[in-house]
């Protein structure tokens, strides 16, 4: 069954599979950013084989949500999934179902310093056209058309998945009632320790697998923000986006000093709280 490790885009989704995969793995092998491919993106066309025509047609994809997510859990093993998909249904298509999961690991972050990785990662050409990347309740990923040309005739790579505003999707996957733990990227940034060992914990419990201290404090140092920024410095990311110039965008951009306060005009910043008041609120942001 599946582990979902949910997330609006730039909210700490990569951060938070590193760390997963520093836990499980971390003292048998030396880590590189390429571990990452072992928590994939969901939905990919790898999980789609035989069920598509066009593998960007997103009604497609819907259809064929639960048949995939069956045929996946088909060998009765857990897998971590990461995913930016809403917990939808999209033509009375559920996104996913409680046959098919597992438990889920919802990460959010406020949506003050999403902006301004969106814009980086995406390489939007100014705020307004972030802040209507993260208004906007009917957004849809998709491969840009450099992306096309690299990924689609290959057999691996991610589809388009329905993200839609910040609100809509941070109360979507509030919904899941089965095995969910919501984690503030902010916690993690102010004690990693306290806030990756809750989440340990959580495996813990749904896999029955117990971590001990010394494996919780070794997969946060692997997992650091500095260590990832090196890594990617050094051999590069494939995930990391490409800009309008043909040049990739650093990944690991700003992180910890990703602070709205120093970097996003007060203008945005209030738009943001006063459309997201009710939700920045119950989170602790305002």
């Amino acid at each position: 069954m599946i582990i979902w490790l949910a997330s609006y885009p730039k909210s700490g989704n990569t951060w938070l599979r590193f760390y997963i995969i520093s836990l499980l793995m971390g003292k048998k092998v030396d880590l590189n950013l390429n571990h990452l491919k072992a928590i994939i993106s969901y939905p990919d066309k790898t999980h789609f084989k035989g069920l598509l025509k066009d593998v960007l047609n997103i009604d497609e994809i819907a259809q064929n949500w639960i048949i995939s997510q069956n045929r996946i859990n088909s060998d009765k093993t857990f897998k971590f999934f990461k995913t930016h998909n809403m917990f939808i249904k999209y033509k009375n298509y559920p996104f996913t179902d409680v046959k098919n999961t597992l438990a889920t690991i919802h990460i959010v972050r406020d949506p003050r310093n999403v902006i301004t990785s969106l814009k980086n990662h995406y390489s939007l050409p100014d705020y307004e056209t972030a802040k209507k990347f993260l208004f906007y309740d009917n957004q849809i990923l998709t491969p840009s058309e450099k992306e096309k040309e690299k990924y689609l005739n290959k057999e691996k790579h991610p589809l388009p998945q329905i993200v839609g505003s910040w609100r809509a999707h941070y109360t979507s996957w509030k919904n899941m009632k089965k095995n969910y733990l919501l984690v503030k990227y902010e916690d993690l940034i102010k004690n990693p320790l306290d806030g990756f060992t809750e989440i340990t914990n959580f495996i813990s419990k749904v896999l029955k697998i117990k971590f001990s201290k010394d494996q919780i404090e070794n997969a946060v140092e692997l997992s650091s923000f500095s260590n990832l920024k090196k890594m990617e410095e050094k051999y590069g990311f494939t995930e990391s986006s490409t800009n309008n110039e043909g040049k990739r965008n650093k990944f690991f951009y700003l992180g910890p000093k990703n602070d709205w306060r120093e970097i996003l005009e007060s203008k945005y910043s209030e738009e943001i709280c006063k459309k997201y008041e009710f939700e920045m609120k119950e989170l602790g942001y305002l």
